[in-house]
């Protein structure tokens, strides 16, 4: 056997398909065997493999082993003179396989070989070639030098920014995104070392490939798309603390002990100020904003009460005024707008709006209650509600002027998409669009052929033209979303199609064939981002949050009643038992019916929370078949509203103490 192909899965579902899709693609014609090792998935990656792709040596691990356990169990027994490595957010070309095997056949000194890696919007990836992290070259990593001179021999070695990204090159590490190596090289060097559970492991078996006698090439004359940069975001802690962590055990293995006390020094160093930087600037993030709105909104109200005192009645506030009323109104506007989704990103004006209002309704609500002698100021509410409103809007288009990305206002604009690919596909990925109710402007289909415009016979009504037009159909129509049908198209095709137009201002999507959803990843500095359309509306942030603050309600709801629910619920001791799973933020008082036949996705059953009632709580009948039961779970994730919650609390009062 020519090709092992092993691809370590966990909870990427979405980028798995995709990417075993291209594999088979590629492997026509080759003697290949593929294993996917799938370190305890949650999302439904096992059912989806042994039911799309049943040819697949699936091995289903019921923990996660990490990167290198994982790989060693499949290269263990891997029968390919080759064994390739290979990350499941990837799409390889038609012929990678074929160019990087002859590549391998020719130079019987290359013990492992990395290709052109690009990201998912055509941009190159400077990790497709590396060099050893030495001392030195982690010192430059560290303090910024490599980013800054990316291009010189001296600081660039990290990523070898001075070799020529288009010709091959002896290199000294390999990516282990996609890193192809001699089975014979391995039978000498011996598998992944399993102290490194995730990052260094590449590092460490290019380098020891490297002491076998073998060279490392980097070979850019097939390319692959790698959707998550360096697969993960830099700015976790979690990131920083494994990945320089796997560096120092790296040292210690392979350096001198003076160098690698040095290198553990330096490590120690980036781990304190980079775990730091990462904790304050994560914390910033959270409170920028709603800080920023606190201050201004307060700075207002004074603003207002001293011209209200001085120039329109002649009166003076007391200090209980500014010092405790004039806080609560501000995080009283402050907590609905968040509820309203105002602090979610991208930016919404219109919720930030709705957030105020709802929260000036709440504050006039409770003023009508109070005593007289603390009700201030009606018009004073009222012109604060006003003032709020304009400086947080004014503030967040100061923001979006900035250009930083966790800024940006989301215009109402829809994006101008088209769809690359041959009408049958193209209706079909047309249709998942409307169905999942996604906000495009749909202008039209790029035929797949390069078929000229003039032959009618083979060119949809709604056309603009063919693929090898593509650069003058996005000028013409100001596109801004490119979604490419991977059933019509190459995936050579389509990085081609990506490079060509890289410097575009344009979002690229693939629709993998037979499924309901869009993969696509803006940038590098976008790694880990995932795109994809799906039917269901539950596990969007504001509904995930509003779920979770209406089990609480329900929760104190709960203790307020609970003498009266003693009489009312069926099995009062277990619903004690629900209400602390709940309240821990472990289940939900209303979740999908759970049935062993249930049609819905495994990967949507993993991500809800269990519920103590479903929606057939709030049905009389309950003795439903099956297919309904089905629709009725589809129906609920689709268009839930906490106002569906509350119906199916209500009816299913009586079963709140119902064993989940």
């Amino acid at each position: 056997m020519k090709l092992s192909i092993i691809i370590v899965n966990y909870n990427v579902k979405f980028f798995l398909e995709q990417c075993l899709h291209s594999v088979f693609k590629a492997l026509k014609e080759i003697n290949a065997e593929v294993f996917v090792v799938d370190n305890n998935s949650v999302d439904g990656s096992v059912e989806m493999i042994s039911e799309k792709f049943p040819s697949v040596k699936l091995i289903a691990n019921k923990d996660n082993k990490g990167f290198s356990k994982a790989n060693n169990q499949a290269i263990k027994i891997s029968q390919g003179e080759y064994v390739l490595l290979l990350n499941p957010d990837t799409v390889v070309e038609e012929d990678t396989f074929k160019k990087i095997i002859s590549f391998m056949d020719a130079h019987p000194e290359a013990g492992g070989l990395g290709v052109h890696m690009i990201d998912g919007k055509g941009n190159f990836l400077p990790e497709s070639k590396r060099g050893l992290p030495t001392p030195s070259v982690a010192f430059y990593k560290i303090f910024g030098l490599s980013a800054l001179f990316p291009k010189s021999k001296m600081f660039g070695k990290y990523h070898l920014g001075f070799l020529d990204k288009n010709k091959t090159h002896e290199v000294e590490v390999l990516s282990g995104a996609f890193m192809l190596l001699r089975k014979a090289a391995l039978d000498k060097t011996g598998l992944l070392d399993e102290t490194f559970f995730m990052y260094g492991e590449d590092i460490d078996i290019s380098y020891r490939i490297i002491k076998a006698g073998y060279k490392n090439y980097y070979f850019p004359e097939t390319r692959i798309i790698h959707y998550k940069g360096e697969s993960t975001k830099k700015s976790s802690v979690n990131y920083v603390m494994v990945f320089y962590k796997a560096m120092m055990i790296f040292a210690f293995k392979h350096f001198s002990q003076s160098n690698a006390r040095m290198f553990s020094f330096l490590i120690n160093m980036a781990i304190y100020i980079r775990a730091g930087a990462a904790i304050l600037i994560r914390f910033i993030q959270k409170i920028f904003l709603p800080l920023c709105d606190a201050v201004m909104f307060y700075a207002g109200m004074y603003l207002l009460k001293s011209y209200w005192e001085t120039s329109v009645k002649a009166l003076h506030y007391p200090p209980l005024f500014m010092n405790l009323v004039v806080p609560v109104y501000v995080l009283t506007w402050i907590f609905s707008v968040y509820l309203s989704g105002g602090y979610d990103k991208p930016i919404r004006i219109s919720k930030i709006i709705r957030g105020i209002f709802t929260g000036t309704i709440f504050i006039l609500v409770v003023y009508a209650l109070l005593p007289e002698h603390y009700r201030f100021s009606r018009a004073l509410i009222l012109l604060g509600t006003i003032w709020a409103s304009v400086v947080a809007v004014v503030l967040r288009f100061v923001l979006n002027f900035t250009g930083i990305k966790k800024f940006q206002v989301q215009r109402d604009d829809k994006k101008r998409t088209v769809i690359v690919g041959e009408a049958e596909e193209g209706k079909r990925v047309l249709s998942v669009l409307n169905i999942s109710g996604t906000n495009i402007n749909f202008l039209g289909f790029i035929n797949a052929n390069n078929v000229a415009a003039a032959d009618k016979s083979k060119i949809s009504e709604y056309s603009l033209g063919a693929m090898d037009q593509l650069n003058e159909i996005i000028e013409v129509y100001n596109v801004n979303e490119i979604i490419f049908c991977a059933k019509d198209i190459s995936a050579q095709q389509i990085i081609q199609q990506m490079q060509s137009v890289s410097r575009m201002n344009v979002e690229y999507k693939i629709a993998p064939p037979e499924s309901l959803y869009i993969i696509g990843s803006n940038s590098i500095n976008d790694q880990g981002d995932l795109y994809f359309v799906d039917i269901n509306a539950m596990n969007t942030p504001a509904n995930k949050r509003n779920k979770r603050l209406l089990d609480l309600v329900i929760c104190f709801a709960i203790l307020l009643f609970s003498p009266l629910l003693i009489f009312i619920v069926n099995d009062f001791s277990n619903m004690i038992t629900n209400w602390i799973k709940i309240f821990s933020g472990k289940q939900s008082w209303v979740g999908l019916v759970q049935r062993p036949s249930e049609n819905l996705s495994s990967e949507k059953k993993h991500s809800y929370k269990k519920g103590v009632l479903n929606p057939l709580d709030s049905l009389k009948k309950i003795d439903l078949d099956e297919s309904t039961i089905s629709r009725l779970n589809v129906l609920y994730a689709k268009e839930y509203s906490v106002y569906t919650d509350l119906r199916i609390v209500f009816r299913g009062l009586k079963n709140l103490g119902r064993k989940t």
